[in-house]
């Protein structure tokens, strides 16, 4: 969504969800507020936690188990 309008699904934008709020992505036009990076919000919340949101911090993943032969034979360089 932009000043000009939105070029999606005929000229319209929906509105951000509940769980946008506090994104910086989020923009105000004509009382409304709408994502600058996607059209349709609620398809990005649907199966989890959306992408583009700026206010949600990625989880780390658990650091895989090394073969300790492996390792050693690594370390004797």
């Amino acid at each position: 969504m932009t000043a000009k309008g939105c070029s999606y699904n005929g000229g319209f934008c929906h509105p951000v969800v509940e769980p946008c709020e506090g994104c910086n992505r989020r923009t105000e036009i004509e009382g409304s507020w709408y994502c600058t990076a996607c059209p349709e919000p609620a398809l990005k919340w649907k199966n989890g936690n959306c992408n583009l949101a700026t206010h949600i911090a990625a989880v780390a993943t658990a650091k895989t188990k090394i073969n300790p032969l492996k390792a050693s034979k690594r370390g004797g360089k």
